[in-house]
């Protein structure tokens, strides 16, 4: 089997990483050089790390980094079973990606495959020769340790198509569950109302930051609403939000905050960028 994944940035990469774990061939793909080598390296770190914590010896983490190439020729993703993509929340961009994968890499059996986290797969395939073997693959940050994979099935994706998406899912170590294409699917519909409502009562001076995550700690969630934000990446969590939003027909409910807009307005993206709704420069104590 071999998988390629359009896209190095945070979901591309921890992709990438579970197909090699998984003993995947896998070539990730970027225009841009300096995505791959920061790709290459996060992955890297992650095995060494996996290493130290006895996970996994020195030699299976060589035999999975070995699996992997990252490259900036888009024809090296021909021959694959899967194409994913995982590049910018944009629809235009998306289709235009996959008109020209379905051009110049697509085999007889490849299966093209989109990680939208709320753009309608319906609204991509549209513009497709083979609308039958595109689907919906959405996995969730970090992609190499969280279970669920979203499969979201398009009003022409065939059978076979969701058939081999559901294994290739368990290949991985996944949870698979088929969603309807409706925005947001089935996670980012429910957690607009984790992210929204979390904002207001910050906005409204009702509890700060640090108070709201730590009470839904309490509660049961691994992580707060703000860093899970910060983690996923503030901005892509607004357009998220924005897309849903729109789709809903500007629903009440699924608003988007002005707190969120503010903090993206000033460059603070989260883990990413350094700061976000946490300062991740500060020295730990």
């Amino acid at each position: 089997m071999k998988i390629s994944i359009c896209g190095a940035g945070t979901m591309g990469r921890g992709i990438a990483l579970s197909c090699i774990l998984a003993g995947i061939d896998t070539v990730l793909y970027d225009s841009f050089s300096q995505a791959i080598e920061t790709a290459r390296a996060y992955i890297q770190k992650q095995l060494q790390v996996a290493v130290e914590k006895q996970k996994m010896t020195p030699e299976q983490s060589e035999v999975a980094l070995g699996l992997l190439t990252v490259t900036s020729d888009f024809l090296a993703m021909k021959g694959s079973d899967f194409i994913i993509e995982a590049i910018i929340e944009s629809r235009e961009a998306k289709v235009e990606f996959f008109k020209r994968a379905e051009e110049e890499c697509m085999g007889e059996t490849t299966i093209l495959a989109t990680n939208t986290s709320s753009i309608a797969v319906n609204s991509i395939a549209r513009y497709l020769q083979k609308p039958e073997r595109f689907v919906g693959l959405h996995f969730f940050n970090p992609a190499h340790i969280m279970k669920l994979v979203e499969i979201i099935r398009g009003v022409k994706t065939s059978e076979e198509t969701v058939t081999r998406s559901i294994e290739l899912s368990k290949k991985l170590g996944k949870q698979p569950a088929i969603a309807k294409d409706v925005p947001g699917f089935i996670v980012n519909r429910v957690a607009r109302n984790y992210y929204n409502e979390s904002q207001r009562i910050v906005t409204e001076g009702l509890a700060t930051v640090e108070q709201v995550d730590n009470i839904m700690k309490s509660a049961g969630f691994k992580m707060g609403p703000f860093e899970l934000m910060d983690l996923i990446g503030v901005d892509v969590n607004l357009d998220v939000t924005k897309s849903i939003y729109a789709q809903y027909f500007n629903e009440e409910r699924l608003q988007p905050s002005l707190l969120q807009q503010q903090t993206v307005d000033a460059g603070l993206f989260g883990k990413k960028s350094g700061e976000g709704f946490y300062d991740y420069n500060k020295p730990t104590e």
